[in-house]
């Protein structure tokens, strides 16, 4: 058993954004293109749930929710639980513990994040949807009381033989109210931070925040979680954060810990120990237009040479 991967998307989180070089027909036919994007505030604060995962998914859900409005209080704005916050790590947990969507998970991200008026990363759980089951990968997101929350999901089916084999599947339901106020988030899942091109498509369509939950193990995760990490961001100067379940030596499967945020030049802002905490950061967007126009990869890249493409599923 090992690391695994999903199907993504960049979800935007601020208003309607004016691309400053195209128009906006022109960034929807080209996504390979770069766009910059204005955010109405310069900075907000991020937290990542690193949660102590138990059998018992009722437990999981009401710590996490309490977790999330611990980070609220703390003045996070936009906040992530960790893959399989629900349930145990493991395919062969899924027949027990996968729902459908929306479903009771959802249904307390969706109360919780409402509550708080936070922007929430539901992490991932396990999903039953026609006899299928998909590690999927649910938001929700809350703006502020007068208006409702929205809710979009990333699914990938999870084969049971292979945590490696791509995604066959996507869904994506996506809104954005027009009062958003931080800036465009890629998500991601666990493997998906190994995919250099994912991370370059994201950036190259505005997105400032790469946000991961993931369960790196005791083999990966001393040797690749930090440093795919700073790779993805620096190469892409963005934000990096991952959000992984807390170490349980118990476990069938022992998650390496070490939820952590990376600057766009690479640093290590933030990372926790293998416990169950709460890790925060001030995502400071001015940094990255400052570390953009210092290091312009963006405007010198030889396009004539070379391409990253997005598709269509």
């Amino acid at each position: 058993m090992g690391e695994r991967e999903a199907s993504n998307s960049c979800v935007d989180f601020t208003p309607a954004p004016t691309p400053i070089s195209q128009s906006s027909s022109e960034a929807e036919t080209s996504p390979a293109s770069e766009v910059q994007w204005r955010p109405v505030v310069g900075s907000f604060r991020l937290a990542l749930i690193q949660l102590q995962v138990s059998s018992i998914k009722s437990d999981n859900l009401t710590r996490a929710c309490g977790l999330v409005r611990k980070a609220a209080a703390q003045g996070a704005k936009i906040v992530s639980l960790p893959e399989c916050f629900n349930s145990p790590y493991g395919t062969n947990y899924f027949p027990e513990y996968a729902e459908k969507i929306p479903g009771e998970s959802t249904q307390k991200l969706s109360e919780v994040a409402k509550e708080c008026s936070i922007y929430l990363i539901g992490g991932s759980i396990p999903e039953e949807d026609s006899g299928k089951l998909y590690n999927t990968h649910p938001g929700t997101v809350s703006y502020i009381p007068q208006f409702a929350d929205y809710f979009f999901k990333i699914d990938s089916p999870r084969p049971k033989t292979n945590f490696y084999a791509w995604a066959t599947k996507f869904q994506l339901h996506c809104m954005c109210a027009p009062k958003c106020a931080y800036c465009r988030v890629g998500l991601g899942i666990c493997y998906d931070i190994r995919f250099a091109e994912l991370a370059q498509v994201y950036a190259q369509r505005g997105c400032q925040l790469l946000v991961y939950p993931g369960a790196f193990n005791l083999t990966t995760g001393p040797a690749h979680w930090e440093l795919l990490q700073r790779g993805r961001a620096v190469d892409n100067q963005v934000y990096v954060a991952t959000a992984s379940p807390a170490r349980d030596d118990k476990a069938s499967y022992v998650a390496w810990g070490h939820s952590t945020v990376v600057s766009p030049w690479g640093e290590v802002l933030a990372k926790a120990g293998t416990e169950e905490t709460i890790v925060y950061s001030d995502i400071d967007l001015e940094k990255v237009a400052e570390i953009r126009q210092q290091i312009p990869i963006f405007s010198q890249k030889r396009s004539d040479l070379y391409a990253v493409e997005a598709k269509k599923p």
